[in-house]
C-alpha cells in the first residue's frame, strides 16, 4: 500500500546537500529519467534554470535529503520525461513512490500559496513549521489535506461494491466520499451511503487510513453492516452498485497500492 517508508524523516527547514533527491513537478507530473525512472540529477536540473524559491524541504530518506519543487515550463533535460504518479505504479520502487506522493502535495501547496488568499500580498515560508505566512496581514496557510471516508458494507456473506463515474481505475470499489465542513467521519459515512445507494448501515468499524496524493486526500477506510433499505443508485455519482458474494465473479485483483484494494481483498472469498 502506498505509504511513507519507515526510513523517512520529515524536515521543515531546507538543508544544504550536494546531491539531493529532487522531486520536480509540472502539471501534476513528476520529472524522471526515461530509461530507468530515476530522479533527475543536479546536472540535468541545471539545464532547466529553476528558481531556487520553488524548492521546498520534504525530508530525509535514509541519509538522502529530499526536496520538492515545480517547474513553470514543460521543457525537460535530454533523456527525461514528465510522468503522472499513477503511471508509475508497479514501475517505480514503492518507497520512492510514497515519498513522491508526499512531495507532490508539498510542491502543489507551495505553488498555489505564493500569494495570500486574504490580501494578495507575497507569502514567506516559516522555518519552524510547514506553513506560509503573509508578509502583510499575517494569514497562515498550511498544506491542504482533504479527509475522505471509504466504507465496505457487509450483508451476510456479501459486500457492496460500486462503479464510480469519477474513478480513474474504472473498476468496482467500496463507496467513498469527501467529508463536509462540520462532519465527523461516522456522520459522513451515514450521509454518503444514504445519498449514493439509499441504504442504512450500522456497526461502523475502522479498517485503515492512507494518504492519497490525488491531489491531497486522506482516505479513512471502514467496514459497516447493512441495516436496511434497497439499493437506489445516485446516477450522478455512480454507474452501478451491487452486492458481491461467494458465487459471484469479483473484480480482478490489483496491486495493493491503495487502501481500497487492501480493504476489498481482506473480505474477498477464497478463490475469488
Amino acid at each position: 500500500m502506498l505509504h511513507t517508508p519507515s526510513t523517512f524523516t520529515a524536515l521543515m527547514a531546507p538543508q544544504a546537500h550536494p546531491d539531493p533527491l529532487t522531486f520536480l513537478f509540472h502539471g501534476g507530473r513528476l520529472l524522471v529519467r526515461e530509461h530507468d525512472l530515476a530522479l533527475p540529477d543536479a546536472a540535468a536540473l541545471a539545464t532547466l534554470a529553476l528558481d531556487p524559491a520553488h524548492m521546498q524541504p520534504v525530508g530525509l530518506l535514509g541519509e538522502r535529503y529530499c526536496q520538492a519543487g515545480w517547474s513553470e515550463g514543460d521543457a525537460v533535460p535530454p533523456g527525461h520525461a514528465w510522468r503522472g504518479l499513477r503511471s508509475l505504479f508497479g514501475e517505480m520502487d514503492e518507497e520512492w513512490l510514497g515519498v513522491a506522493g508526499r512531495a507532490a502535495q508539498i510542491a502543489e501547496w507551495a505553488r498555489t500559496h505564493r500569494y495570500c488568499g486574504a490580501c494578495a500580498h507575497p507569502m514567506e515560508r516559516l522555518k519552524h513549521e510547514r506553513s506560509f505566512k503573509c508578509t502583510h496581514c499575517g494569514h497562515l496557510a498550511y498544506p491542504r489535506i482533504s479527509p475522505a471516508m471509504m466504507v465496505l458494507i457487509k450483508k451476510d456473506d456479501k459486500v457492496l461494491l460500486a462503479l464510480h463515474h469519477a474513478s480513474a481505475a474504472k473498476r468496482f470499489t467500496p463507496l467513498a466520499g469527501f467529508l463536509e465542513a462540520g462532519e465527523s467521519i461516522e456522520e459522513a459515512i451515514h450521509r454518503e451511503v444514504m445519498e449514493e445507494v439509499g441504504l442504512r448501515v450500522t456497526n461502523l468499524q475502522y479498517f485503515a487510513s492512507q494518504s492519497w496524493p490525488f491531489p491531497h486526500s486522506l482516505m479513512i477506510a471502514f467496514t459497516a453492516d447493512y441495516a436496511g433499505g434497497e439499493i437506489r443508485v445516485d446516477a450522478s455519482e455512480l454507474a452501478e452498485a451491487r452486492w458481491f458474494g461467494p458465487s459471484d465473479e469479483w473484480p480482478e485483483r490489483v496491486p495493493h497500492i491503495s487502501v481500497s484494494s487492501v480493504l476489498v481483498d481482506a473480505h474477498r472469498p477464497v478463490g475469488r
